[in-house]
């Protein structure tokens, strides 16, 4: 597992010692995490949708230590695919949540599609890989979203689907501390990307990256959070942009 630096030994050959999995890889927040927590030596298995994807959002080097692995959350075969590759790899040190949809929608079948993609899949998932992390006294992070501690209008649906990660994390923290895994559910406020600007032409305003939060600044936190030692468990983080828009 992650653990902090003791004596001579550096921070950056313990995270060498790791294996993660980011689900969601190829999305901007997913991207930064898998490629710092590459950068810092950790074996990653970068999971999203699609291999192509993936290789567009984070190439890897010949000295980094990654795999792609293509599958949809939401179909049963492919979660079985993931348990297969992370059961052949032997070790699990942490899990990070980051994958999803998000839409503003009336439509009930938007709905169904937003919580089959945010809550169903990764539960799924957890689920699946958790006997992995209880044996290696892992960390699982949630990657949530301010939405989940309070709703906005018109975002009551990708609100919903928020609200149901943290009771998930939540309960499930109650569950697995006793095993020494630690749960860590990270909100964020808004985020430089592709959705952020997208969020912006809806709602008529300049889109203005550098007044938001940065993928790095979260994957760097990410990072933080995994290194600390065992001795403590950060639940729940907040992160706003330091700039109003």
């Amino acid at each position: 597992m992650f653990r902090s630096v003791v004596g001579a030994v550096s921070t950056i050959q313990m995270i060498s010692e790791s294996v993660v999995l980011v689900a969601g890889a190829s999305g901007g927040i997913g991207s930064a995490i898998a490629s710092e927590l590459l950068s810092s030596g950790a074996e990653v298995i970068l999971l999203g949708r699609s291999t192509a994807r993936l290789k567009a959002a984070v190439t890897l080097s010949g000295s980094q230590k990654g795999q792609y692995l293509a599958a949809d959350l939401t179909d049963v075969g492919a979660l079985e695919r993931v348990g297969s590759t992370v059961s052949a790899r032997g070790q699990l040190d942490a899990l990070i949540l980051c994958s999803g949809v998000y839409e503003r929608s009336n439509d009930p079948e938007a709905l169904h599609r937003q919580i089959a993609a945010n809550v169903c899949g990764p539960y799924a998932l957890i689920q699946m890989l958790l006997p992995a992390l209880v044996q290696s006294k892992g960390h699982i992070v949630f990657i949530n979203s301010s939405q989940a501690l309070k709703a906005s209008a018109t975002v009551g649906q990708y609100a919903a689907t928020m609200h149901a990660n943290k009771a998930i994390a939540d309960s499930l923290r109650d569950e697995v501390n006793g095993d020494g895994v630690r749960v860590t559910s990270l909100y964020l406020g808004r985020t430089a990307g592709e959705r952020q600007r997208k969020l912006f032409q809806y709602e008529g305003r300049d889109y203005p990256p550098e007044k938001l939060i940065q993928p790095t600044d979260v994957a760097q936190t990410v990072v933080y959070l995994l290194q600390m030692p065992g001795t403590a468990e950060v639940t729940d983080l907040m992160m706003r942009p330091m700039q109003k828009t």
